[in-house]
């Protein structure tokens, strides 16, 4: 499936707040909030900011984005949002065009005025964390990493209380209490430098801190929860309930305490559905039940990690790979039930692995898109599964230099199941043709005693 055009929302009802059960209480951490602001610059205006300095535009950069061009500038500042905001997170897509070595790109939290907030900025070689008070700067933490112009990073500033913490790219920065500012407007700001903003999001309730999910890595196995032991085909009990009312966007980690997440969309095969959840690159989603219809599913913008996720029904797909600057995500245990057609698209490139995972009616357990608008090379692993009633375990496009490599696949009561079938993969709008099926040709890469039939 291909993505649909990101929209601009300003502002937002607090729809898609979770309605918990008397008992969820304990769950009050979870990371899921409405959204009050977001803006991705499509419309190609300036509604709803305000300007302090600086030259600032609209410009196509990949995708229409904020952009601050005078590099000479001491303080250029854009605002936006409500002075009235207490508790929120605002993430956003940064991008350096040029950096002088006392010079930084930044994202703003709380700002009462034009010179006090809370700010986490790109620096020369780290991220800052920073309190702000009339210009007067208080570093509340500090993450070592290469910043390199010309790259996209995503930051996420979380203000709760008198806490203030943020991430790069789900990398924790740091963690602090100040006094600064107990409400305030959003922000962007360069100083001495120049630089790209995008997918700008505010959301009404801080959630946990975030993980470090940037790269994803992989995790060890363990034992229980099926969070990569060996897959069993037990099912887990929820412990609460979350009602849905529209895609909740993940930056970080959002970890569901194994309650049960429903519903969106209704239940069909129809690719114009939207996500569940939608996580941005490096995030991670885990321990939840997704309860039916489920929509799209889970799309994934860029690398993630979905550890023990269950699909009750999966609908159209489980979930959607869509990142195109490559790397590696992780599906680690967890289950689905009831995909007629497959449970994981990729439509971008990278490597999708999967373990420790349990799947029973299905058609296709991972499938390279055939036939998107985009080619690209795409691999996947496949080790320690347990495919019940399945039709394929994977299908991938030669031509495109696809592989696959399979290790302890278990398969039972799948009579005729095709463990990797090989396409020609085409433009959009036609079918792939199918090849046959494969085994150590250098793109289906496992040997017979790699699968266990039962």
């Amino acid at each position: 499936m291909d993505t649909r055009p990101r929209r601009r929302r300003w502002p937002i009802v607090a729809a898609g707040v979770a309605a918990f059960t008397a008992s969820a209480a304990i769950f009050s951490q979870i990371a899921f909030a409405a959204t009050l602001f977001s803006d991705n610059f499509e419309d190609g205006d300036l509604g709803g900011w305000s300007k302090s300095g600086g030259t600032w535009a609209v410009v196509s950069d990949g995708s229409k984005a904020l952009h601050q061009s005078n590099s000479g500038s001491e303080n250029a500042r854009e605002f936006a949002g409500d002075t009235g905001w207490t508790n929120y997170t605002v993430s956003a897509r940064v991008k350096p065009a040029s950096l002088a070595s006392n010079g930084f790109a930044g994202l703003l939290a709380r700002a009462t005025s034009s010179t006090t907030f809370y700010r986490l900025a790109l620096v020369p070689g780290s991220v800052q964390l920073q309190a702000v008070s009339s210009g007067s700067v208080t570093v509340l933490g500090q993450l070592s990493r290469t910043v390199s112009t010309g790259t996209w990073y995503t930051l996420s500033l979380t203000v709760s209380g008198s806490t203030v913490s943020g991430s790069v790219d789900g990398t924790p920065v740091g963690s602090g209490s100040s006094s600064v500012a107990s409400s305030g407007r959003i922000g962007v700001q360069t100083a001495y430098a120049a630089a790209s903003f995008d997918d700008v999001t505010v959301s009404d309730a801080a959630g946990p801190a975030p993980t470090t999910t940037s790269p994803p890595v992989t995790p060890t196995p363990t034992s229980g929860g099926g969070g990569g032991s060996t897959p069993t085909g037990s099912w887990p009990s929820s412990t609460g309930s979350v009602s849905v009312s529209g895609t909740i966007k993940v930056s970080g980690s959002l970890d569901g305490g194994m309650q049960r997440y429903c519903c969106i969309g209704d239940g069909s095969q129809s690719e114009s559905q939207d996500p569940m959840f939608e996580l941005a690159d490096g995030a991670t989603l885990k321990n939840v039940i997704i309860g039916s219809p489920a929509g799209d599913g889970v799309h994934c913008l860029g690398r993630c990690t979905i550890q023990n996720v269950w699909w009750e029904d999966v609908g159209e797909d489980a979930a959607t790979f869509l990142g195109t600057t490559g790397g590696d995500s992780y599906v680690i245990g967890g289950g689905a039930r009831s995909a007629s057609d497959k449970v994981f698209q990729h439509n971008g490139n990278g490597t999708v692995h999967i373990s420790g995972f349990y799947a029973s009616d299905i058609g296709k357990l991972y499938r390279g898109c055939g036939n998107c608008t985009n080619h690209y090379e795409r691999h996947v692993t496949v080790d320690n599964v347990l495919l019940n009633k399945a039709k394929y375990v994977v299908g991938i496009n030669t031509n495109w230099g696809d592989t696959a490599t399979l290790t302890r696949v278990v398969v039972q009561s799948s009579s005729g199941i095709h463990i990797c079938a090989e396409y020609t993969g085409v433009a959009k709008g036609s079918e792939p043709k199918y090849l046959g099926d494969g085994m150590g040709d250098g793109h289906c890469n496992f040997k017979s005693s790699d699968i266990t039939y039962k």
